[in-house]
C-alpha cells in the first residue's frame, strides 16, 4: 500500500474537531481579538478545564495560577494555547486509531515524553514557539497507529522482524516511508500551521538538517527517545549525527537536564491530557 492511500484512510477515518479549524481560523484573522480566542474555547468546558490544567502544569512553570482562558491568552498566547488544544485533540485521534497491535499507554507516554524532550531542547536553544515542539513530539507518530489499523498484518511483520539501526529505517524498508513522514502529511492535511507540520515531515531526512534547526531539534529529541525508553535495542545509538552536531550547538549536559525534565514530567502531563 502507498504512501497517499495511508493519508486517505487516516482523512476517511478521523476529522479535526471543529475547534481546532475554529480556533486556527480565529488565530489567522487579522480581525479577531483575545476575547475572541477566549470565547471559543470556553464555549467547551471540559476543553477549557484540561487547557487551564496544562497551562497551570510543567510546561509552562508559571509562578501564579492562571485561572481563566482569557489569563492564559494573556500569559502564554493565543499560539501556545492553539498547540495546548492540538495536543488535547491528539488523544482523541491516538484512541481513535487504537488497535491490539500497539499498547496505547505506551505509545502515548512514548509520544508524550518525546513531545517533552523536543520542548525542552527547542526552550535551551531559544527556538521561536517552543511550545509547539511538544505537539510535533506528540503527533511524530501518529501515523503508527494509522498502520497498524489500516494494515494489522503488515505492521505486525514490520514489528517482529529483527530491529535494525533506527526504526526509521525499518520503515523505509517496510513500507518505502517513514511513519514522521506520513503523520507529517496527515497534520499537512488536517491544515495545521507549517510550523507543526514541516518539521514532523523532514524529520528523518538528514538533507534538512544542515539548514533547518526545527528539523533537527525534532530528530535529536526523537533519537533521546528512542535511546532512553527502548534501551534494549537502541541505548547505543549516535544522538549527535555530524549534521545534528553542525547545526544545534548544545552539549551532553543539556541532553541530561533534558532528559531529566522529561523523566520527571512525562507520565504527570501524559496524565493531565490523557
Amino acid at each position: 500500500m502507498s504512501l497517499d492511500k495511508y493519508v486517505a484512510f487516516a482523512a476517511k477515518s478521523f476529522a479535526l474537531p471543529d475547534i481546532c479549524v475554529r480556533l486556527r481560523a480565529t488565530l489567522d484573522d487579522p480581525r479577531s481579538s483575545a476575547q475572541d480566542i477566549g470565547q471559543l474555547i470556553s464555549a467547551d468546558a471540559s476543553l477549557t478545564a484540561k487547557v487551564l490544567r496544562l497551562a497551570n502544569s510543567a510546561l509552562f512553570r508559571f509562578p501564579s495560577q492562571i485561572e481563566t482562558v482569557s489569563k492564559a491568552i494573556s500569559v502564554i498566547g493565543g499560539e501556545a494555547l492553539y498547540n495546548l488544544v492540538m495536543a488535547e485533540t491528539a488523544t482523541t485521534a491516538f484512541k481513535h486509531f487504537d488497535n491490539i497491535l500497539i499498547k496505547l499507554d505506551k505509545h502515548w507516554y512514548t509520544s508524550v515524553y518525546c513531545g517533552m524532550i523536543a520542548k525542552s531542547l527547542a526552550m535551551r536553544l531559544n527556538v521561536r514557539g517552543a511550545e509547539r515542539f511538544f505537539v510535533m513530539g506528540i503527533l511524530q507518530n501518529l501515523s503508527e497507529l494509522v498502520v497498524a489499523k489500516k494494515e494489522p498484518q503488515r505492521y505486525y511483520n514490520y514489528q517482529n522482524a529483527e530491529k535494525g539501526e533506527l526504526p526509521q529505517i525499518d520503515q523505509l524498508t517496510h513500507f518505502g516511508f517513514t511513519f514522521a513522514q506520513c503523520s507529517g502529511i496527515i497534520l499537512e492535511n488536517w491544515h495545521l500551521p507549517i510550523g507543526l507540520y514541516y518539521p514532523v515531515s523532514f524529520m528523518n531526512d538528514e538533507a534538512k538538517y544542515a539548514s533547518d534547526v526545527d528539523v533537527c531539534v525534532l530528530a535529536l529529541a526523537n533519537r533521546i527517545t528512542f535511546s532512553q525508553l527502548d534501551k534494549e535495542n537502541y541505548a547505543n545509538i549516535e544522538l549527535f549525527t555530524p549534521e545534528i552536531a553542525n547545526t544545534l550547538s548544545l552539549d551532553m549536559e543539556v541532553i541530561s537536564n533534558s532528559i531529566e525534565y522529561a523523566e520527571q514530567e512525562t507520565a504527570k502531563i501524559a496524565s493531565l491530557i490523557h
